[in-house]
């Protein structure tokens, strides 16, 4: 993923969050992203506009007739935090979100 100051962005092979995990497609293309503050905090809204190429995470959900269509535009919201040593770290919860299994983004090195 990459966010652009002009405040578009490059997904490539992106999850879906919270229950559209499950499904097991991975979406890549282009779109926007904002920084928001809400009650929880900063968020990061992300939004894919054009999708450019869809995976699978495995060969089962590809094949599986009860898997829904992948959708061909999608949003995600990222939560934001500082981790110990107090950089950066964006991420959502996946699966059920009473759970609360997290999708961390890292950060190439050089980026």
């Amino acid at each position: 993923m990459v966010l652009r100051k002009d405040g578009t962005a490059l997904l490539e092979k992106l999850d879906g969050q919270d229950f559209d995990f499950e499904d097991g497609w991975r979406l890549s293309g282009t779109g926007s992203w904002q920084l928001t503050d809400d009650d929880g905090g900063q968020v990061v809204r992300l939004a894919l506009t054009a999708r450019t190429r869809l995976e699978s995470r495995s060969p089962a959900t590809a094949t599986d007739a009860s898997t829904p269509e992948p959708p061909s535009t999608h949003s995600w919201s990222f939560c934001v935090d500082r981790d110990q040593h107090d950089e950066l770290k964006l991420f959502f919860f996946y699966g059920d979100p009473d759970i609360g299994n997290t999708y961390v983004m890292t950060r190439e090195t050089g980026s």
